[in-house]
């Protein structure tokens, strides 16, 4: 089965030809780029258009790859001891399955999702090696192994917070989602709002790549804050010409909030603005 992109998600050939090779190795997908450029909701789509169950894992800094496979509650076990429950008896009772067991027992080949990888300790993806590359795990305290039944479909995003480890990337497919140019970005807002007036539509394009164009931008505003800031502007019904408006007191666009994310970044388009109007 191939993936060949979806109505709602608009996708790259490249970033088609990198989903179905990673099917084909056998491999996880590794998919990195700016915040907001769609990398978990590929994984939603691919899911979607190849007719698999999603089962997602997101991953904060305090998260160990045990808790992947799976995690023995012996605090529960030691209360029910004291209890009197017989529940005791079963150690079964008392493990926690992780989202790779999941994956790996399920009866329909599934997409995992393993989301922001980079946010873990160092060791994290180290500690996956083995599981994600021999598709099996070793449980100690039932003294079972557990081996995939079928080969889940990986996706792993990252954002780039920090390195990760060579022997980990030599087991990935890669794929860098480039910024999309402005084509394509209309095509995305298309996807998503497909009543959207053309000269609101060109006005926010026009403030939005002027912003991302800014030097010395401390952060870049994404595809996804674009879309948050066109529903704005359609939910306040804001014209279009109140985007390009000449009173030198209007430096900054409307609804700005969704787009510029710190107070520095706010004063520098609005001193780079009015410093424009000026030279003109």
């Amino acid at each position: 089965m191939r993936f060949q992109g979806s109505d709602t998600y608009v996708t790259t050939d490249d970033l088609r030809l990198a989903v179905n090779a990673a099917v084909t190795l056998q491999r996880p997908l590794l998919i990195k780029g700016e915040p907001g450029t769609g990398k978990t909701m590929l994984a939603e789509e691919v899911a979607r258009a190849m007719d698999m169950p999603l089962l997602q894992w997101h991953i904060k800094s305090t998260t160990k790859a045990q808790q992947g496979l799976y995690e023995y509650d012996a605090v529960s076990r030691l209360r029910d001891s004291q209890l009197g429950d017989e529940r005791v008896k079963d150690i079964h009772n008392y493990i926690v399955k992780g989202v790779l067991w999941q994956a790996f027992t399920s009866e329909r080949p599934v997409v995992l999702l393993i989301d922001e990888i980079d946010k873990a300790d160092i060791e994290f993806p180290n500690d996956l090696l083995r599981e994600l590359d021999r598709m099996e795990f070793y449980v100690y305290e039932t003294r079972e192994l557990v081996k995939a039944v079928h080969r889940p479909v990986v996706i792993i995003t990252s954002n780039n917070e920090k390195e990760l480890p060579d022997a980990f990337l030599r087991r990935c497919f890669f794929h860098y989602i480039k910024f999309p140019d402005r084509d394509t970005m209309q095509a995305i807002v298309d996807v998503h709002y497909p009543g959207l007036k053309k000269t609101l539509l060109k006005e926010a394009m026009d403030i939005f790549f002027q912003i991302r164009d800014l030097p010395g931008l401390k952060k870049k505003p994404s595809t996804s804050e674009l879309l948050d800031w066109l529903k704005l502007l359609m939910a306040e019904d804001i014209p279009p010409e109140a985007l390009r408006s000449q009173d030198n007191k209007t430096v900054i666009p409307p609804l700005h909030g969704a787009l510029l994310k710190n107070e520095q970044d706010v004063h520098l388009f609005e001193r780079l603005i009015f410093m424009a109007k000026h030279n003109r």
